[in-house]
């Protein structure tokens, strides 16, 4: 009889697993829009303005390295999505940022962030691509469809496997002084990236080198007067 009372019992067993599961796996938002809630950086250089994250820098007061406005959370395989844009000084046009994934945490009192970057930037050609940061640099170039695998020493070499995209399609999609779409998509050894619903690189991460951590984080580079603004920061964890 006991037996027969847990076979019973087994469904509704399975459908709450199921549906735990399902929960788990439901979407993220990330910034409640008042403050900074769940993230952690330096409070002279990040802020909620306007209903957004907000990284700005003055003359006043520099980011003196690239500093990060790290998340509290963890993510690894993930979908994430958010509006973005950036605002410049007439006398320099500089902006420069990006999203840290699969990164790790080198220096927590500087807010020092290495790893993979899903890089922004004023300029067009950076806009959009794979670097990364305190590491080997440039992984990606817009367009590019890649497999990265291991190189020589701690090097990493990047073999083409066709094309992501259309180069003007790509191009013409990419306005960083405007509120733009930006959708980052990491499952497995794949890396993809879409700005205003166009593809920018796709990439597949055979290698193993560099950290593969669970930190995500924002970037605000050094250099001169500049701010970048985020909202609407959704993450959906993937099996």
């Amino acid at each position: 009889m006991k037996t027969m009372k847990l076979l019973k019992q087994a469904p509704a067993i399975w459908v709450l697993a199921l549906c735990c599961g399902a929960a788990s796996a439901q979407e993220q938002t990330l910034f409640n829009g008042k403050d900074l809630t769940g993230w952690e950086g330096d409070s002279q250089l990040w802020s909620v303005k306007d209903g957004c994250i907000t990284g700005q820098t003055t003359k006043e007061v520099p980011a003196k390295n690239n500093t990060f406005l790290i998340w509290k959370g963890a993510a690894t395989d993930f979908e994430l999505n958010c509006k973005i844009k950036f605002t410049t000084t007439p006398d320099n046009n500089f902006g420069n940022s990006g999203i840290q994934f699969r990164s790790v945490v080198v220096e927590p009192a500087k807010w020092i962030v290495g790893g993979l970057q899903a890089d922004l930037a004023v300029q067009p050609s950076i806009y959009g691509t794979l670097y990364d940061e305190r590491g080997v640099g440039r992984c990606a170039q817009l367009g590019q469809k890649l497999v990265l695998k291991d190189g020589a020493g701690n090097g990493v070499k990047a073999e083409p496997n066709g094309s992501a995209g259309d180069k003007a399609q790509i191009m013409a999609a990419i306005k960083p002084t405007e509120w733009s779409d930006f959708r980052l998509l990491a499952k497995g050894p794949q890396i993809q990236i879409w700005v205003n619903g166009v593809q920018m690189v796709d990439v597949m991460n055979e290698s193993t080198k560099g950290p593969n951590g669970t930190t995500l984080a924002l970037q605000l580079h050094a250099g001169a007067p500049m701010m970048v603004q985020f909202k609407d920061l959704r993450l959906k964890p993937l099996p």
